[in-house]
């Protein structure tokens, strides 16, 4: 019996990261929901990658909450299920990153707004229909400046580790029902994020995100890899991580 292709969420999809895992989900012909606030950067993955797959694109603020409505709408409207979530938009606040005795608190607020109340209002829209047919994949992106204390990073890193811990808990409630959870730290790349966060640090020497994107590829092919955390670059349950991202 032939089986339509898998369907994935993807935010912050058209820079980075998100748009090198979803290059390499459409070469296979997985059908893609993208959205990211940049629209005409988002507007040309989307046109890269309809050669290849099904997809549907929505331009907008993940932490604008009636964005997030009519993005999973959409997408369900379009391809009937969203088989796995890649929640991997978010920012850092201020370029260059506040020490935490001058915070802006307003400013922190926006950080747990998109790092973290973002991640989780879209985890809630789709999770009814994966519960439905009990199959399904959430994927957190984080950083190991969700457990270790860099100097400048409290911000982000605070908004992190506030995403792991929904993560081990949404993990535990899900248990059993076929639905993995994961926070995946794909440690340090060389991105525009990245060098927005440490402003005049030479990030050369490091990975672009396409030598990190298929690692997210084996993670959502394995359904038997079991809910917890990740480092990318090796795949195994760690407690900590070595690498800022």
């Amino acid at each position: 019996m032939h089986q339509t292709p898998p369907v994935v969420l993807i935010t912050g999809a058209s820079r980075g990261l998100g748009r090198a895992i979803a290059r390499l989900l459409a070469q296979r012909g997985t059908r893609l929901i993208l959205t990211a606030r940049g629209g005409e950067a988002l507007h040309e993955t989307e046109r890269e990658l309809s050669g290849l797959t099904d997809v549907v694109s929505l331009p907008g603020d993940v932490a604008d909450r009636a964005h997030v409505e009519r993005l999973v709408r959409v997408g369900l409207q379009r391809f009937g299920r969203i088989d796995a979530l890649i929640n991997n938009a978010s920012t850092i606040g201020s370029s260059p990153m506040p020490t935490l005795e001058r915070y802006p608190l307003d400013l922190l607020a926006d950080v747990f707004q998109v790092n973290v109340v973002a991640p989780l209002q879209l985890i809630q829209r789709v999770l009814p229909q994966m519960l439905e047919r009990n199959r399904g994949a959430i994927v957190n992106v984080t950083s190991d400046a969700a457990v270790q204390g860099y100097p400048t990073w409290g911000g982000y890193g605070a908004s992190k580790a506030a995403l792991e811990q929904i993560s081990r808990v949404l993990a535990a409630e899900l248990d059993g029902t076929g639905i993995r959870v994961y926070a995946v730290d794909p440690g340090d790349m060389n991105t525009q994020m990245h060098r927005e966060a440490e402003p005049g640090v030479d990030l050369s020497d490091l990975p672009g995100p396409e030598a990190v994107a298929p690692a997210f590829l084996r993670l959502l092919d394995d359904e038997q890899t079991p809910s917890g955390r990740y480092e990318a670059p090796k795949l195994e349950p760690v407690l900590t991580g070595e690498s800022r991202s």
